[in-house]
């Protein structure tokens, strides 16, 4: 069964329009766009009912505390965490994962 939909008429800055232009289905990518910002607002709301309040400072903080981080890392170390996953994961579909001790 298909959802019903709606037709809208908005108005956009140029640069959206542009944008929304540049995509052969423009009224999915507004979908999708727009379905990830309720779960982000459901997940604010989460956390709201939780006691946790997120501040644009919060976030400021948090961003340049991860920017600091990823720029100790070097090309290699990513590479490694990456071959590690990729292994793991060969390792999982296969069935021959073994449960390692920590």
């Amino acid at each position: 069964m298909t959802a019903q939909v709606r037709k809208l008429s908005i108005s956009v800055p140029s640069d959206v329009a542009e944008r929304l232009e540049a995509e052969p289905n423009a009224s999915a990518y507004i979908t999708q766009a727009v379905r990830d910002r309720m779960r982000l607002d459901a997940l604010d709301a989460e956390m709201a009912h939780a006691g946790i309040q997120i501040t644009e400072q919060g976030v400021a903080e948090a961003r340049a505390r991860r920017a600091a981080v990823e720029a100790e890392w070097t090309t290699q170390r990513r590479q490694a965490v990456r071959d590690r996953v990729r292994q793991h994961l060969l390792d999982e579909a296969s069935g021959s994962h073994q449960q390692s001790v920590a």
